[in-house]
């Protein structure tokens, strides 16, 4: 709960704010008043039953504060009975996750007293934004007020007041003493224990949800996982080893830990998940996104009114324009990387002429363009692809995700590792790969750092002086008001979720898998840079950003995948690789077909290894999985008891 503030609603009850909903400053008043009283409404007739107060902020900078802020909170009973609509799953006295249900609260181990220790403040966020999302129309044609705003029975009336602009924006409040304490638990000490983690991971849980909890649980896996890449890589690279010959030692270990670090941490992903009450959580029905359009149609599953699209029509866009438009842009980059070697042809042919210091200095300038340049067009692909995700209107939010997941990892794989393929198995240049790779992997890593950590940083402290400036002439030593702090948060930067977050390391992972053999220095960069980006993302979440809603996860969903696919990628590059080398060469002098045959070979036989490695390393522990088949067993066992029960009663309830 929010701590020491509480406000009344208009009946006079007390309750804690948690969310913030601010509508347009120009709303119609009829608007206004019709979805205060839908809110507040009981559910018996259609209302969620939230408690909300209108908070007028003050406005600074000579700007008039937007009168249309309310504070939206929840009494303890209506949070707990929506603990079991969501389907939260909480210990019980036994020690085994269960789903909550209200009649039986009593027998959950942090159920104390009124139950007001068993939910956590973004569990409770949470909550209170799906009531709010399940706010549906009931026979109203239009938004009161908005003619043109039209409303179909059944439909969320939050969404549709989103997509018309009129509702601006809902976000949870933060809660300042609990984000000072994770704060300095999290980066501004750095933790040496014998626990398990070195990031408080069950506190980012529960302040920010499991969906943002997993992937600092992932950035700290894989930061761990890299360092036998990165210790064995020291010596290598110190080691005068520039004839490569000695790299395939590094290579085959590559293959090893490429295979085993994604198996195991489904496993660590699969603890963590069990531990939050996530795993066996059953997926919510997902609601139309609230960009989805169309004409008004029927839905035979929930059997309301809602905009109806054709398949046929999206695939048509997806086929005749989306595939196309990611094909010119491949072809985009292809072009920019020819104009790359280009600069590095001439920028040796100079070193040739007239070899010196800065003429070699300036054999590393076309390499830092071409980073530069890729990550701009990374970034202008990136728009382009929300676009033309936006424009084929998915109905669903998480075929939305896929297929915009799908669009990015295409061109920023093909933008990446495009040159770096070329060079190694076009060109067969070895040292032009070991420059090439350090440049793009050091350059990249620079403009991340700046645009993620510093960047940021320098926003933050500039908003922090402006805000304190303003408030000091309020409030004096005051203790910070709730309107103002609403103010502050409101125009805080929106955070859009861990997609650019697990980008960032799926081409981190790709540098390191596919070519750290040429340049084992590659796991050393991507350590440190993960080290700078746990404490920069951390600073990030607790003071660039609003506070997110929490994000129910049991793993790290469809990026499993794209990581699983890039290791097998590094199967076959880093045979390849093996193939090409001079050690191996000297094996088949007279027949390139046998060494052909001999990688090709190889590459199966591991290929083979590592599915049977996946399938023989189960993705769920065996105690989970014994305590997960209890608990199965248990219910069965009670449904089957409730069945005998009701058939005995049936002859007395005949007579």
């Amino acid at each position: 709960m929010q701590s020491g503030w509480s406000v009344p609603d208009s009946d006079g009850t007390a309750f804690t704010p948690m969310v913030v909903l601010e509508l347009a400053p120009d709303t119609n008043e009829e608007a206004i008043k019709w979805l205060l009283s839908r809110i507040r409404d009981r559910e018996q007739n259609g209302g969620v039953e939230l408690l909300l107060e209108q908070t007028l902020t003050g406005g600074h900078d000579g700007q008039k504060g937007n009168p249309n802020v309310f504070l939206v909170g929840s009494t303890l009973e209506r949070l707990l009975h929506g603990a079991e609509d969501v389907g939260l799953f909480k210990e019980f006295n036994d020690g085994s996750m269960r789903a909550f249900t209200y009649t039986n609260k009593d027998n959950f181990k942090d159920f104390q007293g009124d139950g007001d220790s068993l939910l956590s403040v973004a569990e409770c966020q949470y909550i209170i934004k799906h009531k709010l999302d399940t706010l549906r129309a009931k026979d109203e044609a239009n938004v009161p007020g908005y003619p043109k705003a039209k409303l179909y029975p059944g439909k969320s009336i939050i969404r549709r007041l989103q997509s018309k602009g009129i509702l601006l924006q809902v976000f949870p409040l933060h809660d300042k003493e609990e984000l000072k304490r994770l704060s300095f638990s999290w980066y501004k000490k750095v933790k040496f224990s014998s626990s398990s983690s070195f990031q408080p991971l069950n506190d980012i849980r529960r302040y920010f949800g499991e969906g943002l909890a997993l992937y600092f649980g992932f950035l700290e896996y894989f930061t761990f996982a890299m360092l036998p890449m990165a210790l064995i890589g020291i010596p290598y690279y110190l080691w005068d080893w520039e004839d490569y010959d000695k790299y395939v030692l590094f290579a085959v270990f590559n293959l090893v830990w490429s295979t085993v670090f994604l198996e195991v941490w489904k496993r660590s992903s699969a603890s963590l998940a069990y531990s939050w009450g996530t795993l066996s959580r059953k997926k919510a029905f997902e609601e139309p996104r609230a960009g989805f359009h169309g004409v008004l149609g029927f839905n035979p599953v929930t059997g309301r009114k809602e905009p109806v699209y054709p398949n046929s029509k999206r695939q048509l866009k997806i086929y005749l324009l989306s595939v196309p438009f990611v094909l010119l842009c491949l072809y985009l980059s292809f072009y920019i990387m020819m104009i790359y070697f280009d600069m590095e042809h001439w920028a040796l042919a100079l070193y040739e002429v007239e070899p010196n210091f800065w003429t070699g200095l300036f054999l590393f300038v076309p390499s830092i363009i071409y980073a530069v340049v890729i990550e701009v067009l990374n970034l202008l692909y990136r728009y382009a692809a929300e676009f033309l995700t936006d424009w084929e209107n998915h109905r669903l939010e998480s075929s939305y995700q896929n297929h915009l997941v799908l669009k990015v990892l295409v061109f920023n794989f093909f933008n990446c590792f495009a040159s770096l393929f070329y060079i190694a198995f076009v060109m067969q240049d070895m040292v032009l790969l070991r420059q090439s790779l350090a440049t793009l992997l050091i350059t990249s890593q620079i403009l991340n750092q700046i645009m993620e950590a510093f960047l940021p940083y320098w926003l933050q402290r500039r908003r922090n002086k402006k805000a304190h400036k303003r408030l000091v002439k309020v409030m004096g030593d005051r203790e910070l008001p709730l309107p103002e702090q609403a103010q502050l948060e409101s125009d805080m930067s929106t955070y859009l979720g861990t997609f650019d977050d697990y980008l960032e390391q799926f081409l981190l992972f790709g540098y390191v898998s596919l070519f750290s053999c040429v340049y084992p220095l590659a796991a050393v960069l991507v350590v440190l840079n993960n080290i700078t980006e746990v404490y920069s993302d951390a600073f990030k979440m607790c003071h660039v950003f609003k506070r997110p809603f929490a994000e129910p996860a049991s793993n790290i969903g469809v990026w499993q995948l794209a990581f699983e696919t890039m290791s097998v990628i590094a199967v076959v590059t880093n045979c390849a690789l093996i193939g090409l080398s001079p050690q191996m060469k000297a094996y088949f002098l007279e027949s390139d077909t046998q060494l052909i045959l001999l990688v090709v070979c190889v590459e199966h036989i591991l290929l083979a290894f590592k599915f049977i490695l996946a399938f023989v390393i189960p993705d769920v522990p065996k105690q989970i999985q014994i305590k997960l088949a209890r608990l199965e067993f248990e219910s069965l066992e009670v449904l089957k008891k409730k069945k005998i029960l009701e058939t005995s009663e049936s002859p007395n309830t005949d007579k």
